[in-house]
């Protein structure tokens, strides 16, 4: 596979990965600990989900690394929109669905930032 292909396969499955863990997290919050808590665990677990996932599906690639989380919480991001099609959103989950890209996008930074330091330096 050619290094600059988007691994698409990987972005489907982090993005759906990311959302579903999301789902994971904040239902069993808002039960436990009530409505307050569950409305902070979704903009804290929509931001770090697609982070996790975004290292994720960024391991094995050698380039745009960035895009490749971006994608993963735009994919997490679609999912949702896909489930609840025509229900009035609150401006909360708007703001979610930004910080599951900007998380993704995060982690595809770190991804980066790890592969270089993995890169042994040559010397002349």
């Amino acid at each position: 596979m050619n290094s600059t292909q988007l691994r698409w396969g990987r972005v489907l499955t982090g993005g759906f990965l990311a959302e579903l863990s999301v789902f994971a997290i904040v239902f069993p919050v808002q039960y436990a600990f009530g409505q307050q808590a569950f409305l902070a665990s979704i903009v804290i677990a929509s931001a770090a989900m697609p982070f996790v996932f975004a290292l994720w599906v960024c391991k094995p690639i050698e380039s745009r690394f960035v895009l490749h989380g971006a994608l993963v919480g735009l994919v997490a991001a679609l999912i949702y929109v896909g489930i609840s099609w025509g229900q009035p959103e609150p401006l909360l989950y708007k703001v979610a669905h930004g910080l599951k890209v900007v998380g993704g996008a995060a982690g595809g930074v770190v991804a980066s930032r790890r592969k270089q330091a993995d890169r042994p330096v040559l010397q002349s």
